[in-house]
């Protein structure tokens, strides 16, 4: 469970204050698939830097079951990314000099997953990139390197996946299958899923929309998937 408690994030410069977060009281189960949009400028990837522990809030807490990460240093925030996260940027991050298969294998050995070879080919079957396990990633379309970043997201079976922006770059055919593998991902799996976007019907795919507006929660609301 993640509990997030009077979270705020400030930046200071110039001799003026800019509050992004404002006050964020948010708690999300387990296995919960939520989606965060709201105009750009609203808090929403601030949000999610903040609950993965790559920036520092200026107030509040972060509980992820029950150890409040804002307390950690470094070397202990990166321990908990490796072993409890998984995450899908926007803009893939593959290594372009190794394969398909190899850029799965090497997360998986970065997070000490057993059998890294075995449980690579798996989910790359699985996201319908088995015939490309030697493809290098400039011999994909962006719609297969996208898969290829869900299956390496995947590879450590993680506890929660961090989406951002996943089909910003993919056309509407692409992003209606990468969201189909992310729903088969998420039932398979059981892994909590924060999903950032800004389209709606990418929204409407979650079990649970969080619309901010002005640094806070405006509306917190159950989809029709929320009951399946």
């Amino acid at each position: 469970m993640i509990e997030i408690q009077q979270l705020t994030k400030s930046l200071h410069g110039g001799g003026h204050r800019v509050d992004i977060l404002t006050g964020i009281d948010l708690t999300i189960p387990d296995g919960q698939f939520v989606a965060i949009t709201g105009p750009s400028g609203s808090g929403k990837t601030t949000l999610l830097s903040l609950i993965a522990g790559l920036d520092a809030p200026t107030g509040g807490s972060i509980l992820v079951d029950g150890e409040d990460i804002t307390k950690l240093n470094e070397d202990e925030l990166a321990l908990l990314r490796g072993r409890r996260f998984g995450f899908i940027f926007q803009n893939f991050h593959l290594i372009p000099t190794l394969t398909a298969i190899e850029n799965v294998i090497l997360a998986a050995e970065l997070t000490g997953t057993s059998s890294p070879h075995k449980q690579s080919e798996d989910l790359l079957g699985m996201v319908g990139l088995g015939d490309r396990l030697h493809h290098y990633p400039s011999q994909l379309s962006g719609g297969e390197q996208q898969r290829l970043s869900l299956a390496r997201a995947f590879v450590n079976e993680p506890d929660i996946v961090l989406a951002d922006e996943p089909t910003g770059n993919l056309d509407s055919k692409n992003s209606g299958r990468i969201l189909d593998l992310i729903a088969e991902l998420h039932r398979v799996k059981q892994a909590t899923i924060i999903l950032v976007t800004h389209e709606p019907h990418v929204a409407e795919r979650s079990q649970r929309i969080l619309t901010m507006a002005d640094g806070r929660i405006a509306s917190d609301t159950p989809t029709s998937a929320s009951g399946r």
